[in-house]
């Protein structure tokens, strides 16, 4: 449930605007995310090269159990990195993304990250794509490279009119799975408020290198103490009224807030899916970064 009166929608659309935002995305893919990205994701698409014999040290996974029966020693496979990549952005445009208590929408944030995220792939020579899905898929642009690739991104993201506003995560992660056979880095940006995923994203996280960035805003977890507020949910119009002068009930629902975020943060671990937390009004250069070296020393 969202504050009607409180939603913002903050999209540039002036040619100036775009200008802008690649100018700044640019600047941040190269001066705080080149490197981290390149290491991040380095390894994991992969690409079998040759055989060679088997040296002390070497990790027994790697076993070429065919050759080395063939030719009666021990043999290892080789692998080298594939010469390019391709990164996959899933941007939820349903109703509930337009909230924002004031410092700009959630919908607004997924697609400044979404811009730094294009342009750390380009700018690694790796291909980039994007998907803006409601309870479908709304637009769909092939991975490609280079700077009119992300512009015609960037006019996607900071211009998206979805037709619908209702959410289904499941329908775009299954969109994908069918038009993407080769591994690639899929990006999903969502506020996740939706029920019917884990299957879908179990089947991403096992085929891809996928990523959750989670989006919320602080009043979805904490209401000001105001009065009364009519609430209503933008994807399906059902209300409620909430007295924000009550104590009792500010905590009532700040409890029930933070069951959800917990029950939430458990069933992530348990589908081991990687996950970076955003919130609107905070930058998210130190959370990204902060999430690039860990699986920099992960891999």
């Amino acid at each position: 449930m969202h504050e009607k009166q409180r939603k913002v929608h903050g999209f540039p659309e002036s040619p100036e605007s775009i200008r802008r935002i690649e100018i700044r995305s640019r600047r941040l893919a190269s001066e705080l995310f080149g490197g981290e990205y390149h290491s991040s994701f380095k390894g994991r698409g992969i690409e079998f090269s040759s055989v060679r014999e088997y040296q002390y040290g070497d990790d027994v996974r790697t076993i070429d159990w065919n050759t080395s029966a063939r030719k009666h020693e021990l043999y290892v496979k080789q692998f080298i990195e594939e010469r390019e990549r391709s990164m996959l952005l899933l941007v939820d445009a349903s109703a509930s993304m337009l909230f924002g208590g004031g410092a700009g929408s959630k919908r607004l944030l997924s697609a400044e990250v979404g811009a730094v995220l294009a342009f750390s792939a380009v700018q690694n020579n790796d291909k980039v794509g994007l998907v803006i899905f409601t309870d479908r898929v709304e637009t769909y642009i092939s991975p490609g490279k280079g700077r009119q690739q992300v512009l015609q991104i960037l006019e996607a993201l900071f211009g998206m009119q979805p037709q619908h506003t209702k959410t289904d995560i499941d329908a775009a992660l299954s969109f994908v799975s069918h038009i993407r056979k080769r591994q690639a880095i899929v990006f999903l940006l969502s506020d996740l408020l939706d029920c019917r995923y884990e299957r879908g994203m179990k089947l991403l996280n096992a085929r891809h290198d996928f990523v959750l960035i989670h989006i919320s805003d602080p009043l979805e977890r904490e209401l000001l103490r105001t009065g009364l507020l009519d609430l209503q949910d933008p994807e399906t119009g059902s209300r409620i009224t909430i007295d924000a002068g009550s104590q009792k009930a500010l905590e009532s629902y700040r409890n029930k807030q933070l069951r959800h975020a917990d029950d939430l943060s458990r069933k992530l671990m348990r589908m081991k899916i990687d996950t970076v937390r955003l919130e609107t009004g905070r930058s998210f250069i130190g959370e990204l970064n902060t999430f690039f070296r860990y699986r920099e020393k992960r891999y």
